[in-house]
């Protein structure tokens, strides 16, 4: 990447910001966790299984005393040596019935993967339309600048122009001063454009967490494709309802919630395991397989566990997940209502947009007229110098707000139709 020149399309640059954003990469793999968390629920239906083995040695004395003991055996007699005796087993536990904990479980994690995955797709869209707006922002930039150059090179000409005519004396020298202070503040107002654009492009590269050695730019498009047509409202607000992540998350968190209300309540059931086991032990002194032989047990069981007095701790969990369901119903009712507002907004925004764009054009037609009478008046010298600056001012900035307005134009369009669920595309 470092010493290559980097030009990118918008989707390039989203692309990029997908794959690279460190939020993003958090949340894939808090993904990853919530999966194995999920798997791990899974598996607590299965029975365990774990391998026991003791070795013990204990010393006697001259007198049978025991003077080292590892273990639970006892050892009389005289003579002093040493004893050794093992333990060995294998036993299994399995859960059989736990109010349904178990199966209440699994469902909530799976749910919570859905819902990490969600998460991802949800930032992925914050970082798109950051990224849009940027990279908007920038292609502004440039054709300001490209406004800009012509406004410089038409006052260059002017200013040469008029240079020839006091030279030859049918002109004053204000008039000549007026156009090269002209001529020398479109110069300025290049230089800030360039600027403007240089300081927008850095938040652009900033944003997709490029090297700061990375020779960045966009690839301007031949062409910016405006919608002719204004899709209702509420057709705009159902499909939002129907497909935006944040509804599918606040649907997930409000059923999540209510499983952990499911699991408190199984506190209230009694459990049921099942355990079994094989073993043996031998002492020295004796044969070693024989005693393993004759000492093999088998065992299996059943434990019933059934609360009677908790202390309120059960009732207690039961009612604190009732509070965090409930909590969860508002936080999706609040969801719904910022989603409905904030595409209620980006319609307006279109709406308002458009009709600016209109206008902006509008008087950027007439200015440009009055700035070509004015410029011819001003080469034939049928205009003063003042007349004809100030239809310059008024046609520059006409043409400013045309190009402002038609960036913002796209800008509102392109954020409506993705709450529309429409792609962002030039």
């Amino acid at each position: 990447m470092v010493g290559k020149p980097l030009r990118w399309s918008l989707a390039q640059c989203i692309e990029y910001a997908k794959k690279n954003n460190i939020q993003i990469n958090s949340l894939r793999l808090s993904k990853l966790t919530a999966q194995q968390e999920y798997l791990l629920s899974k598996a607590s239906r299965l029975p365990n299984l774990t391998g026991q083995a003791s070795q013990n040695f204990i010393h006697q004395d001259k007198q049978g005393n025991v003077a080292i003991v590892n273990g639970n055996s006892v050892v009389t007699g005289g003579g002093s040596g040493i004893t050794s005796s093992g333990q060995y087993s294998v036993n299994s536990n399995v859960t059989l019935f736990n109010g349904g904990y178990i199966n209440n479980d699994i469902i909530q994690k799976n749910l919570q993967v859905e819902s990490a995955n969600l998460n991802i797709i949800q930032q992925e869209n914050d970082i798109t339309l950051q990224i849009t707006q940027a990279y908007l922002t920038v292609l502004l930039d440039k054709e300001n600048i490209i406004s800009d150059t012509s406004v410089v090179n038409t006052s260059t000409a002017q200013v040469k122009l008029e240079q020839q005519r006091f030279n030859v004396g049918s002109v004053a020298r204000k008039d000549l001063i007026q156009l090269q202070a002209q001529n020398s503040t479109d110069k300025y107002n290049l230089t800030s454009a360039i600027n403007t654009e240089r300081t927008d492009l850095l938040t652009l590269k900033q944003l997709l967490l490029l090297p700061t050695n990375a020779d960045f730019d966009i690839a301007k498009p031949d062409t910016v494709v405006f919608n002719t047509s204004l899709a209702p409202l509420q057709a705009a607000q159902d499909t939002a309802f129907k497909n935006r992540p944040e509804i599918k998350n606040g649907q997930l968190g409000l059923q999540i919630a209510q499983y952990d209300v499911k699991k408190a309540k199984a506190g209230y059931l009694p459990t049921l395991s099942a355990g079994a086991g094989l073993g043996s032990q031998y002492t020295s002194g004796n044969g070693y397989f024989s005693q393993l032989g004759s000492n093999f047990y088998q065992q299996l069981g059943v434990t019933l566990s059934v609360p009677i007095f908790t202390r309120r701790q059960v009732k207690t969990q039961v009612e604190e997940a009732k509070i965090n369901a409930d909590q969860a119903q508002l936080n999706f009712d609040n969801t719904k209502v910022v989603l409905s507002q904030n595409v209620e907004r980006a319609y307006i925004n279109v709406q308002n947009a458009q009709s600016q764009y209109d206008a902006a054009q509008e008087q950027y037609k007439f200015n440009q007229e009055s700035y070509r009478i004015a410029n011819e008046q001003l080469k034939i010298g049928a205009s003063n110098t003042v007349d004809f600056l100030l239809q310059k001012t008024l046609f520059v900035q006409a043409q400013q707000a045309v190009i402002q307005a038609k960036y913002n134009l796209l800008l509102t369009q392109k954020i409506y139709d993705f709450y529309r669920g429409i792609p962002v595309t030039l």
